[in-house]
């Protein structure tokens, strides 16, 4: 098991490095917070095609929950493809800081999460995490919206 310090330490970037295999963008998103809920994120090969898309529906979870929740379904999806160096993008500024060690992980209901988010990122030998604009993961963020959209009509039958 790799301390905090080692995993802090795959995840810095270094021009030495080899370009990362693929790049994950994650999000999560409640209707009312807390209300209904999705996590979701895509994988982009190094060329930029799309590897995979994952979404999750939650039920009643609030947007913490998701956003974490949609960052484990990618990594899990990554680690299951075999990959080994990723470049992690977040809309959250919260969750990126948490994952660095800059602010601690307080709640109760996300501390299971944050614990399984830390098993899963040992599968990787180098992880490179960066907040990125809203704009800029909206791949991701309508992986969410499509799978809310889809439990609401679900629902609504």
């Amino acid at each position: 098991m790799r301390t905090a310090a080692e995993l802090s330490a795959a995840m810095g970037s270094s021009s030495a490095s080899a370009p990362p295999e693929a790049t994950l963008f994650a999000d999560g998103g409640s209707r009312g917070n807390p209300g209904p809920a999705a996590g979701g994120a895509v994988l982009f090969a190094a060329d930029g095609t799309v590897l995979l898309e994952v979404g999750r529906y939650l039920g009643i979870a609030t947007n913490n929950v998701a956003e974490w929740t949609g960052l484990l379904a990618g990594l899990e999806a990554a680690r299951d493809l075999g990959l080994h160096s990723l470049a992690i993008r977040l809309d959250s500024e919260l969750v990126v800081k948490q994952l660095r060690g800059e602010y601690r992980v307080k709640h109760p209901g996300l501390q299971p999460l944050y614990q399984r988010v830390k098993a899963v990122l040992r599968a990787f030998s180098h992880i490179d995490v960066r907040h990125v604009p809203r704009n800029q993961n909206k791949h991701a963020d309508a992986i969410v919206n499509r799978v809310l959209d889809q439990a609401a009509r679900s629902a609504g039958k």
